[in-house]
């Protein structure tokens, strides 16, 4: 969103956010927001959300791809629960987040996609 304000930014951020990741996730996030991370929250918001996730040049179901990539191969698995519904959300169909999961096999390692695996199985019942 170039030129756009913050508010601006925040508002397109919290739109996307909820379309990606579902209302009941942000509303949980947003409900445990305290002064600790309000600036986080916000900078998340309008950053990551407002000014990336709305940019024009990947759909965001490549988006999704390559998070769930990133996510792999920084081994922040925590976060891939949220990301696989999010795939599912922004259009993937489970046989093509498990070849995203496969080609990082090669990349970044068997024992991070087999790790990405299980928690597959166990966040899409799969």
């Amino acid at each position: 969103m170039s030129g756009a304000s913050d508010e601006e930014r925040r508002a397109e951020g919290m739109a996307i956010r909820r379309e990606v990741l579902g209302d009941e996730h942000v509303d949980r996030a947003n409900a445990g927001v305290t002064d600790v991370d309000r600036d986080f929250q916000d900078f998340i918001t309008r950053v990551a959300w407002g000014d990336i996730w709305s940019r024009p040049g990947l759909a965001r179901r490549d988006r999704s791809i390559a998070v769930i990539t990133a996510l792999i191969a920084a081994d922040n698995f925590p976060e891939l629960p949220m990301h696989f519904r999010a795939a599912i959300r922004n259009g993937l169909a489970l046989e093509e987040i498990q070849e995203v999961v496969l080609q990082a096999a090669v990349y970044v390692g068997v024992p991070k996609a087999n790790h990405a695996f299980k928690l597959l199985k166990e966040t899409l019942g799969a």
